[in-house]
């Protein structure tokens, strides 16, 4: 039994492709992962911005500069992600883009790009690597949900929907795939500071507030993401799967 514990959230030698890892919460995955002993996969558009990642990691890591909004090349993505380590054991989905664009003002190209990056990689992607999950009967997903799966925000209505359809298409993959061994599950955040928030926490009242409405009362910091993305990546959640693991304070709670 002691063995078997000390081993939960082990993933050292695991591959693990991590899309948006130049920034944000996508980059402190990679980061803790690497950290952890995985081999990673770092996926964004900024080649120089995953360079200094790379530069800061200390493990065996790789980068792949990729715009994630072009579907036409996934496929070729797919390849390329493949290359230095074979099939990942771990896909984490942490890219994403909000236009914040008020309901009134949302646009068909705002709504194509964030659906896209948010809702349409995730699926796509994880349906081209999958074969080495199959093969292996182990695997873990992880798609990036948030406070909008559930709740109503300002200027997030083509966000909110891309999140909202996170919810049902972890639910979903993990009904068609989870038999193979591979557990697929979504993570959302509460308030942390990123540069997809940045505007958000450019206003200290408004960040005051969003800590109010937590049952914490306070907002996210890097290392509150580090152990429930641990679990999400390792044996430790053998037996979960299809589901939304919120993490931001008890914000949802209430």
């Amino acid at each position: 039994m002691h063995n078997r514990v000390s081993t939960l959230f082990d993933v050292r030698g695991k591959v693990a492709c991590v899309t948006g890892a130049s920034s944000g919460l996508g980059r402190r995955a990679a980061t803790v992962l690497t950290g952890a002993g995985a081999k990673v996969i770092g996926v964004a558009r900024r080649q120089d911005v995953l360079q200094e990642w790379q530069a800061e990691s200390h493990g065996d890591t790789h980068t792949i500069s990729y715009d994630l909004c072009n579907r036409d090349n996934i496929e070729d993505l797919a390849r390329q992600i493949c290359e230095p380590y074979g099939y990942p054991d771990i896909l984490i989905h942490a890219a994403g883009i909000n236009t914040r664009e008020a309901a009134d003002d949302v646009t068909v190209e705002g709504w194509d790009t964030t659906l896209a990056l948010n809702l349409t990689i995730p699926f796509f992607l994880s349906k081209h690597l999958l074969e080495g999950m199959k093969k292996k009967q182990w695997g873990r997903i992880v798609n990036f949900a948030s406070l909008q799966t559930t709740r109503a925000f300002p200027g997030g209505i083509a966000y909110g929907a891309s999140k909202a359809g996170i919810g049902q298409l972890t639910r979903a993959m993990a009904e068609a795939w989870s038999e193979y061994g591979i557990c697929i599950n979504a993570i959302g955040p509460g308030f942390f500071k990123t540069e997809l928030t940045a505007a958000v926490f450019a206003d200290p009242e408004r960040a005051s507030r969003n800590a109010a409405l937590t049952c914490l009362k306070r907002n996210g910091e890097p290392e509150d993401m580090d152990g429930p993305l641990l679990f999400l990546c390792s044996e430790a959640s053998g037996y979960v799967t299809g589901q939304v693991l919120m993490v931001d304070g008890g914000f949802t709670a209430k």
